[in-house]
């Protein structure tokens, strides 16, 4: 039975360490509740309300009271204690010397306390008052004139380190935000204050004048210090980071007794409108933890998480990164489910396992951005530059909304570079985009096994992309590719992918090289391609084995397009260079399910067809052998993927294609048990368990690999410790 809390006010219930996953928690009050290493997946605390327990609140508040009339009293009595060293003062028989080296000091340490921070402030105050010490001692002179000079300084130091405690104080009461609290404060401040300056007053035995001058002394002394303490107090609240000592500190008093989500695993947890006030997230598990329209997260204690970064944390609660610079930060696992991130910039920026489900991302720079197992359900990328980005074969595209895309960063000189679709009169229809995004991510399926730079393969795929969308005369296409490489010769057209769903919807690709105009290019071959549907069939036909004469390729690449429409889905990857130089055609294989055939010339054409099954099986055999013998653990992986190979190999429903990409998973399987301490092999790893659990999702279940699979597989995973 899933727990539920909603509503309840909890106030004495422990949860730490216990399993609480899809527990409901809306509207609750958890104020002083533990929840320290408990586990709350996909939990929700919607409107729930943190913060300290009752008790807590009251010892906190009273403690804050008292500390404010310290330090206040502090300051006073301090400045009361320089006004009344004045007149004692003869520094070379100067007394506004040593009148203006005082001020000269404290003003200073204002100074530089506003401007570069509370750390930077007191550093320069010590370093000027040892070194003005030391040439002091070193000058003839009374010695009550240097103990006055020495007190004085004395003063001064008393009075600031006064006022440091007292910008905590205001923190804390910034944290608190009790209207009764600040009443109080601002009561006590001035009457401790008065208080110090009378103490300091009554403390020894001063004439009139010294009275005087001590009072005239200590009153803006102390409001310049207390002052100075309310700002700084203020300010590190705020998140200004020159006083983020003051800050931590604040917040860790404050935090003492209120809610802790500590080394908890908060994962697709749910704080939409929490109020989250002293609550403790150290060292949890934030993974996609949803945190729109949070209250008062700046104030919770969020040390080793995300949530430090003060951009990082406005943009979860606020989810409104439109036309920000994110730039080489690390956004990973973020939940910015309907984010409105349009025109932003993620330029280097790692994204992987975030949620960006509903986001609009519009015109945004997703140059060489890590999306690894990323949500993309539902977004919109309309006018994104996709150059170079990172993506895996569990990045999710299903739903998005795209017209169209750029390949390339705006330049001066090309302020519209590799737009996808290529006729910049033309937009994606719907499911265009799913359909461009498919060459890639089955060539990652296949590569991630080859040691294959991605961003290399991804590079190879600013093509010429030429969507029909209601059906296609494979002879009109055929002519009217031709044509087009022959009157641009300079583009080097080859066709390297053919795709679609039997007639309803085809997209040819072709590479273009150099700086060829794709926009034109596609517009011409449209043109030339309506011109050809429109001749009479014995015409275009006569056409044909004209051109077929000086080149058979051409014939051979209509036949590719008329195989390829008859099967009910297709996915074709072949190198067909339409230019000059006669080029060895790969071998072509097209089936119902999508296979893959060969993918000769799409990573340096180094692959002719589909590498033999022996030489795989070998491959995948070595990899095996070479898991060290070492324990039991590793003598039972080697025997399962062993049986796995063999039952991948005998089972007669897998086309060659699919066991070729089958193998090569157990080949990564392998290689993940030669070194169970890399990461990135464990990654790998359960990549490669996904794809073969899809490889048997298309077989019936009847199979004897399918059920081989089921058996096998979950074993595996758990000796590779990827469960």
């Amino acid at each position: 039975m899933i727990p539920n809390f909603r509503r309840q006010k909890l106030r004495k219930q422990n949860f730490k360490g216990q399993d609480l996953s899809t527990s409901d928690f809306d509207d609750a009050e958890i104020k002083g509740i533990d929840f320290s290493d408990a586990i709350l997946l996909d939990a929700k605390l919607r409107h729930a309300k943190a913060g300290l327990n009752p008790v807590w609140d009251l010892g906190l508040k009273l403690s804050l009271i008292v500390l404010s009339i310290l330090y206040n009293f502090v300051i006073g009595y301090s400045g009361t204690f320089m006004g009344a060293w004045l007149p004692r003062i003869e520094f070379l028989a100067n007394k506004f010397l040593a009148l203006t080296f005082g001020l000269s000091l404290f003003i200073l340490f204002i100074v530089v306390a506003i401007r570069r921070g509370l750390g930077a402030a007191l550093s320069s105050f010590a370093i000027i008052v040892v070194l003005a010490l030391t040439v002091l001692a070193a000058l003839p002179g009374d010695n009550n004139t240097k103990a006055g000079i020495i007190f004085y300084a004395v003063g001064i130091a008393v009075g600031i380190s006064g006022m440091v405690p007292g910008a905590i104080a205001v923190s804390i009461a910034q944290i608190l935000s009790d209207r009764k609290i600040w009443a109080v404060i601002m009561l006590a401040v001035p009457l401790a204050s008065v208080a110090g300056i009378k103490a300091g007053v009554v403390g020894d035995i001063y004439d009139a004048q010294t009275i005087r001058l001590a009072v005239i002394g200590a009153v803006p002394i102390t409001i310049a210090l207390v002052g100075l303490s309310f700002y700084i107090g203020t300010q590190a609240i705020l998140g200004n980071l020159k006083y983020g000592l003051i800050r931590r500190i604040a917040i860790a008093i404050s935090n003492y007794g209120g809610t802790s989500f500590r080394v908890s695993n908060l994962t697709n947890a749910d704080f939409t409108q929490a109020d989250l006030r002293q609550t403790d997230f150290r060292e949890a598990n934030l993974t996609r933890t949803r945190w729109f329209q949070a209250q008062n997260l700046a104030q919770a204690r969020t040390d080793d998480t995300y949530l430090e970064n003060p951009k990082i944390r406005q943009l979860v609660v606020t989810l409104n990164g439109q036309d920000q610079n994110f730039d080489h930060m690390d956004l990973r696992g973020l939940n910015l489910q309907g984010a409105n991130l349009a025109d932003a910039s993620f330029i280097g920026t790692k994204l992987s396992e975030a949620t960006l489900e509903g986001a609009n991302l519009d015109r945004a720079k997703l140059v060489q951005t890590q999306l690894y197992g990323a949500n993309l359900s539902g977004a919109s990328l309309t006018g994104a530059i996709i150059q170079d980005w990172s993506i895996s074969t569990d990045t999710n595209f299903e739903g998005v909304k795209c017209d169209y895309v750029y390949m390339q960063l705006p330049t001066k000189a090309d302020p519209d570079p590799c737009r996808k679709p290529d006729n910049r009169n033309e937009n994606f229809q719907s499911g265009d985009f799913a359909d461009f995004i498919a060459p890639i991510i089955k060539t990652l399926n296949l590569y991630q096994t080859q040691n294959v730079d991605l961003r290399i393969v991804a590079q190879q795929f600013k093509t010429l992309d030429l969507f029909h969308h209601e059906g296609i005369d494979p002879t009109a296409a055929a002519v009217a590719l031709k044509q087009l490489a022959e009157h641009h010769p300079e583009a080097d057209l080859e066709v390297v992918a053919l795709e679609g769903r039997g007639e309803d919807k085809v997209r040819l690709q072709a590479k273009v090289k150099g700086v060829a105009d794709r926009s034109m290019l596609s517009t011409e071959y449209f043109a030339t391609y309506r011109k050809m549907s429109a001749m009479p069939y014995a015409d275009l036909q006569s056409l044909l084995a004209g051109m077929a004469e000086k080149d058979e390729r051409i014939r051979s690449l209509e036949n590719m397009v008329t195989t390829a429409i008859k099967s009910d889905k297709f996915y074709v990857e072949t190198l067909y260079s339409l230019g000059d130089t006669v080029t060895e055609k790969s071998s072509i294989n097209i089936n119902a399910g999508g296979d893959i055939g060969s993918v000769s010339g799409i990573v340096g054409g180094d692959m002719t067809g589909v590498m033999n099954l022996g030489t795989i099986s070998g491959n995948v055999t070595n990899s095996i052998g070479q898991i060290p013998d070492n324990s039991v653990e590793k003598a039972e992986l080697k025997s399962l993927l062993k049986q796995l190979q063999a039952a991948i190999e005998a089972e007669p429903t897998l086309e060659p294609e699919d066991k070729a990409e089958a193998l090569s998973q157990v080949q990564v399987l392998a290689e993940a048990g030669q070194n169970p301490e890399d990461g990135a092999m464990k990654k790998a790893a359960k990549t490669a368990m996904k794809i073969l659990k899809g490889t048997t999702a298309g077989l019936s279940e009847t199979t004897k690999f399918v059920a081989e699979c089921a058996k096998l597989l979950p074993a595996i995973s758990g000796l590779l410790l990827l469960l």
